[in-house]
């Protein structure tokens, strides 16, 4: 995903840019900064840790609290039938439970919420990517690890105050800082959709950012 974004950006004629994720678009956002040093300027992660530090982590809670890593990285077909099933209730689950108020999520947010799993090529690609969070993206980091590989660029961590990442294990920057050689970053008093929740205060925390690192996009 990080190398096809790279080419797709390149085909549009920028041959360097900052990127911005939240959530799985962060860790494809990290996954650009290490492969694509020479491209990516600056980088922003939104409420994630490292997939290898994740489950690193992993013990009753992490399975209780963050329950779609380890059924949704079940073989097929047995998360798709799930997804299919009950996309309404995996949906809710989400919007409710997660932090953020659920009254921020509007019934129009919600119905199309609801309506993208109607495909089921998306629902698959969907498990796809958690198997590819249980297998190959944590492999990709241990292996980058091994060979001291850092993100060059700057690095900006924001997350929910609301959402112990580490499980009180340490802090969040101190964790990235073995992941890259420049980090900042703050922690957002909202949930896990705290662009949704908080879009000013986040919008202010990456445009600064941006600007202090003078980054194009």
């Amino acid at each position: 995903m990080a190398r096809a974004l790279v080419d797709v950006m390149r085909q549009l004629g920028f041959q360097q840019f900052s990127v911005i994720g939240h959530d799985r678009g962060g860790r494809v956002a990290y996954r650009m900064a290490l492969d694509h040093p020479e491209v990516i300027r600056s980088v922003a992660v939104l409420d994630i840790l490292p997939t290898a530090e994740a489950w690193n982590r992993a013990d009753k809670k992490f399975a209780l609290d963050f329950w779609p890593w380890s059924l949704l990285a079940q073989a097929p077909p047995l998360p798709e039938k799930i997804l299919e099933r009950c996309s309404r209730e995996i949906v809710d689950n989400a919007l409710d439970e997660w932090g953020t108020p659920g009254e921020i999520f509007t019934p129009e947010i919600r119905e199309a919420y609801y309506g993208s799993f109607n495909d089921p090529q998306r629902i698959h690609a969907i498990c796809e990517e958690y198997r590819a969070a249980a297998t190959v993206d944590p492999a990709h980091d241990l292996a980058d690890l091994e060979k001291h590989r850092q993100i060059e660029c700057p690095l900006l961590a924001l997350w929910s105050k609301y959402l112990d990442l580490t499980h009180g294990a340490e802090n969040i920057l101190s964790m990235w800082n073995r992941w890259a050689r420049n980090v900042q970053g703050a922690n957002i008093p909202a949930g896990h959709f705290f662009p949704e929740e908080k879009p000013s205060e986040t919008a202010a925390l990456l445009r600064n950012f941006l600007r202090k690192h003078k980054s194009g996009i």
